[in-house]
């Protein structure tokens, strides 16, 4: 029995998690989960898991909650709020793994303190080890702590790399599915709306990650991760367009031998590998072989999407300007959504921000928060300078 604590449990990631707690509920026991501004959600969770803590965005969300919470007759769960609560969700000591899936540097701190409390991490942030990867990776190597990633990409990647060892890795290959506009032509890029970028082909996301995607800053981060998480420099990380997101990743090995992953395009495959790690359980999540009929791979296109070029760069220039990639791209994704940017203003906006970042290392945590408000503030200034050009 592996007791559990979700990070994020009224997105896609957190209800994926408690379908398969429901699923397996022999194996897995929810102590502890951190929801955000959902309230009727996070009660309806509190309701049905009766967890020892409950986090949520708010004090005030936290007091509407209790409320509900005793007015059901509903006892024993501890109702806490923002990042302190994330905090306590994620360091119980009765937790024994923490899926860390809160979008944003939000979840990062959480996720840091639960690696120090000697937590495994499933973790579904990227943005956690895009901003503060270094810090994490040793905190963990300090720590004895396993970091199984969930992100179907480096999901894949990891299982590939069970055959093989670091310094057999020739390279690794990230799929992408494109997005919605890997055939639109350039120069309607320009025109492109935020109903039309929230169209994804293959996946049903959140609002932030739909657009990554359609901009392939998603991928970006991606690579970003996978340095970190496979201890690869950026020029062994590859990306290739793949159309129907059949295979998730490859890993080819020096010998010529490649290996992929395929699945179904189901988020609870590799959140369940995580959880059950490392060990493989039956599932019902089985995989249609006439879905390899047809495979298309091709190379992306970098004047097409120029954040898939800053990401690289970033990765090159050092820590401060992932942190500055990723804080850029949420104030550009943002005034995207709002209308303030055009969409061709993201990596505009990113590449700005890149631009005016000095280099540096930070050596904690808070510093990492101080160089993400300092590129977020930079990336506002940048966007409000558009828009009154506009």
């Amino acid at each position: 029995m592996k007791n559990i604590a979700i990070l994020g449990s009224t997105g896609s990631i957190g209800t994926s998690t408690l379908d398969i707690c429901e699923r397996y509920p022999e194996r897995y026991r929810v102590v502890s989960l951190a929801a955000g501004t959902n309230l009727d959600l996070a009660y309806q969770q509190a309701a049905r898991w009766r967890p020892q803590v409950m986090s949520v965005a708010t004090e005030e969300l936290a007091t509407q909650l209790t409320q509900k919470l005793k007015a059901a007759g509903i006892t024993g769960t501890e109702v806490v709020y923002g990042t302190a609560g994330t905090v306590r969700v994620a360091t119980l000591p009765e937790v024994s793994f923490v899926v860390s899936a809160i979008v944003g540097v939000a979840g990062l701190e959480a996720t840091y303190a639960a690696v120090n409390a000697g937590k495994t991490i499933g973790l579904a942030n990227k943005e956690a080890m895009v901003a503060a990867g270094e810090l994490i990776i040793a905190a963990a190597k300090k720590n004895n702590v396993t970091i199984l990633p969930i992100d179907s990409e480096h999901n894949a990647i990891h299982q590939a790399m069970r055959a093989g060892t670091t310094n057999e890795v020739k390279q690794i290959w990230l799929t992408a599915s494109g997005g919605p506009f890997r055939n639109t032509p350039l120069k309607d890029f320009e025109n492109i709306t935020p109903a039309q970028a929230l169209k994804h082909p293959t996946w049903v996301m959140g609002q932030r990650i739909t657009i990554d995607s359609a901009t392939m800053l998603n991928k970006g981060l991606e690579i970003i991760e996978a340095c970190r998480l496979f201890d690869l420099p950026a020029n062994k990380v590859k990306v290739t367009i793949h159309p129907q997101s059949t295979i998730h990743s490859l890993v080819e090995y020096v010998d010529g031998s490649i290996l992929a992953q395929l699945s179904v395009t189901d988020m609870r495959l590799p959140i369940l590998y995580a959880m059950a790690y490392p060990e493989r359980v039956p599932s019902e999540l089985t995989f249609d072989m006439a879905a390899l009929a047809q495979l298309d791979f091709q190379q992306p296109d970098f004047e097409r999407f120029p954040c898939l070029r800053l990401a690289y760069e970033a990765a090159e220039a050092g820590p401060s300007h992932c942190i500055a990639l990723n804080a850029a791209d949420e104030i550009a994704v943002a005034a995207f959504l709002n209308g303030d940017l055009p969409f061709l203003g993201i990596p505009r906006t990113i590449e700005r921000v890149l631009e005016r970042t000095p280099a540096a290392n930070p050596a904690t945590i808070a510093e990492v928060l101080q160089a993400d408000a300092a590129a977020r503030e930079n990336a506002r200034l940048v966007a409000s300078e558009m828009l009154s050009r506009a």
